[in-house]
């Protein structure tokens, strides 16, 4: 089994697809034109298709991250949340994870919580985020 879409509800995918990829390094994906034509010939709208977005992982490894449309805003915390390794492979030292938060907050997250402690031997140096509408991640 593969994890086929995490997938968010929001109220712009466009706006949260072009955020995601540019955090994962994913490729933000629009409708192929053909693709588009079939669709809005079968009875979809541009607003229909603006509804959705999409960013996958170039080398095709990762999940594909699929972004719906709702009509109500996000109401509490998430239950289920990302988190994001600054150094690939490896712990990060505590100047890459603040080199990652301060790129990801440059695209639009804002930062609500820096952890810099241990759990017994284990150092916890990570930052909880908030994407551009609301939902939770942690830069570690």
């Amino acid at each position: 089994m593969k994890i086929g879409n995490v997938t968010f509800d929001c109220a712009d995918p466009d706006r949260m697809s072009t955020f995601w990829a540019a955090v994962l390094g994913y490729e933000k994906r629009d409708f192929p034109e053909d693709m588009r034509q079939m669709l809005l010939a079968a009875g979809l709208t541009d607003d229909d298709l603006a509804g959705r977005g999409l960013a996958e992982d170039p080398a095709g490894v990762g999940p594909r991250f699929f972004f719906h449309r709702v009509p109500e805003g996000k109401q509490a915390k998430n239950r289920v949340h990302l988190d994001i390794n600054s150094a690939e492979g490896r712990r990060a030292e505590p100047q890459e994870v603040d080199a990652e938060m301060k790129r990801i907050v440059a695209l639009g997250a804002t930062v609500i919580h820096k952890q810099d402690a241990t759990w017994g031997p284990w150092p916890e140096y990570h930052y909880v985020m908030a994407d551009p509408e609301g939902n939770e991640f942690c830069v570690q």
